[in-house]
């Protein structure tokens, strides 16, 4: 597999963030536009879009499906230091115009959070802010809104009490939609993020509903994956693979409605159902029939996006437990453009079971966390999909792409 050492699109330069190049195929020929957005979804040279940096393990919460066993009341003393962090966010800066998304932990549990914030944004990142909203009242808020961040996405795991004992904080819901209002306020763009899984699947109509009645941008649903605190509850709240599909079609349907951005994370087989149900429509995805989601593709870790931990180690994404590199023995370029476990991400090709032979592996991948808890093989098959490869590949590529070649038909 080809690989471009300096991160940035075959033919010089780095793209902009999916919202940038959105905004530019808005004014191109529905020819262009779709070349265009097919291009920035394979991501052939594997730019760096997105890093989530778990900046503290302190927390005050304790949810049972953290990705931590060691939740901790209190700042870490291996937390990275403020020098430290600057280092790393210089060398991300190298790699384009990234989004860092600051989360924890909980990142207002330090106190330097904000002064961090202003200086990844003075050297050209973007920045957003994922917490669980407990803390922000109108005095946070401010300091939110004042250090450069772009974006807050809260957590709401459900509508009240579910929300608040899967957080294990009475209260904690209340206090949540309290930030959000805060924030909003003051003109910031919020998101909600919600953890699908048993103890609130009967609940994700209202959680919708939620989410446009708060008047936030966007709504993107998580479906668990097993990892940390999530393993102890697996068993107990992992969705089957038929409930899985069930919701994610679900999602598809009330996308359409196109009343508040939506995006389904840690489930990489909404690309799939989302190219088999436009199928069904006779409709081609493209920018301007599926917006974004017609230029992003299912798991991305190690490929678009990664995950550094609070001790400095860098990770394909929060959920996989594989380590690829770590900033105290080299610098974060060097971690992006050259880890092994980077590469293998990047090459369907090495994907392994019904995965490696089916014809949406281009846009899907299966969760390779996922892959990794069943078989200790980040590179083997998704165990939670119900859909069984065709032989003649024809379903991929009705949509006017062939996936296997990677061009337009």
């Amino acid at each position: 597999m080809s690989r471009h050492p300096s991160g940035g699109h075959p033919g010089g330069g780095h793209p902009g963030t999916i919202k940038d190049e959105y905004g530019k195929m808005k004014s191109m020929a529905d020819g262009d536009a779709a070349e265009h957005s097919h291009k920035y979804m394979m991501n052939s040279g594997s730019s760096l879009r997105l890093v989530f940096w778990e900046t503290t393990a302190g927390c005050n919460l304790e949810c049972i499906h953290c990705r931590r066993l060691d939740v901790s009341k209190q700042l870490m003393k291996n937390d990275l230091t403020f020098e430290q962090s600057c280092k790393m966010i210089d060398s991300i800066a190298k790699l384009g115009k990234v989004i860092l998304v600051l989360s924890g932990g909980e990142p207002l549990f330090r106190p330097d959070i904000f002064e961090i914030a202003k200086y990844a944004k003075s050297v050209g990142l973007i920045v957003a802010l994922a917490t669980n909203g407990t803390m922000v009242d109108k005095k946070m808020a401010r300091k939110i809104v004042d250090s450069g961040v772009q974006r807050v996405s809260i957590s709401l795991d459900g509508i009240g009490e579910v929300h608040d004992g899967f957080r294990k904080l009475p209260g904690s819901y209340d206090r949540a939609v309290q930030g959000i209002k805060n924030l909003q306020e003051l003109g910031m763009d919020t998101q909600i993020n919600c953890t699908i899984a048993k103890h609130n699947v009967d609940q994700v109509e209202d959680i919708y509903q939620n989410a446009i009645n708060l008047g936030v941008k966007a709504l993107h649903i998580f479906m668990l994956v097993p990892v940390g605190c999530g393993v102890q509850i697996a068993e107990d709240q992992m969705l089957d693979a038929d409930k899985y599909e069930e919701v994610l079609g679900w999602f598809y349907e009330v996308s359409k409605e196109k009343k508040i951005e939506t995006k389904a994370t840690c489930a990489p087989h909404y690309f799939r159902i989302m190219r088999q149900k436009a199928a069904e429509e006779g409709i081609e995805v493209t920018p301007k029939t599926h917006g974004m989601a017609a230029m992003t593709k299912g798991c991305l870790a190690g490929s678009a996006i990664c995950f550094v931990s609070h001790e400095g180690k860098v990770f394909p994404c929060g959920y996989l437990p594989v380590e690829a590199g770590n900033i105290h023995k080299q610098e974060f370029k060097e971690v992006w453009d050259a880890s092994e476990v980077f590469a293998k991400l990047r090459n369907v090709e090495l994907l392994k079971g019904k995965c490696g032979i089916c014809d949406y592996k281009t846009v899907c991948e299966g969760c390779r966390a996922r892959a990794f808890y069943e078989k200790n093989d980040y590179m083997e098959e998704e165990p939670y999909c119900t859909y069984q490869p065709t032989d003649d590949m024809t379903s991929a590529k009705i949509m006017g792409f062939d996936f296997d070649k990677g061009e337009q038909k």
